[in-house]
């Protein structure tokens, strides 16, 4: 958690600890984060609280095809917004407009917001779901799954036939 007023100065490191690691392993359906670490900046905007920096993390992710995992690094820019839970006001019905730049933001309430989870969520919004680890080919030829395009047969072979040059 972080203090809203005033705002810490310089960089800020967000590290995950061992435990930490574990359960965002278990939360993201991982076989493990081995690393997780944050480098940002806090800016104080007008009606909100910029965050700029890079996250970087080492993970062991499933393959999509095997389930089997292995080594993923993760190095992505962090890039949000933290306004207060009552700068936006907003009647029910209302019709909001949304600038490029309102997409990642994050509402808090109180004089204190929550860097880590903005961290985790960011994290967990960088693993590629369909990912495929160095055994998919092998895994896919053994079930005799074919990827698109590659298709075999006299369908196939008729296609190709019709195809010009």
């Amino acid at each position: 958690m972080i203090k809203a007023r005033p705002l810490p100065g310089g960089a800020v490191v967000v590290e995950a600890t061992p435990e930490e690691r574990a359960a965002l392993a278990v939360r993201f359906g991982l076989g493990a984060v081995e690393s997780l670490r944050a480098e940002m900046r806090l800016e104080q905007k007008p009606r909100a609280i910029r965050v700029t920096g890079r996250l970087k993390a080492a993970i062991m992710q499933p393959c999509a095809i095997s389930t089997e995992p292995f080594p993923v690094a993760i190095d992505e820019p962090v890039d949000l917004r933290f306004v207060e839970d009552n700068a936006r006001p907003a009647a029910e019905g209302d019709e909001i407009e949304l600038e490029a730049d309102d997409c990642d933001e994050i509402e808090y309430s109180g004089d204190m917001f929550d860097l880590g989870e903005a961290v985790a969520q960011t994290l967990g919004l960088a693993i590629d779901p369909y990912a495929e680890g160095p055994n998919a080919e092998a895994v896919r030829a053994a079930a005799g799954i074919v990827k698109e395009g590659e298709q075999d047969g006299p369908l196939a072979a008729m296609l190709a036939g019709l195809k010009r040059d």
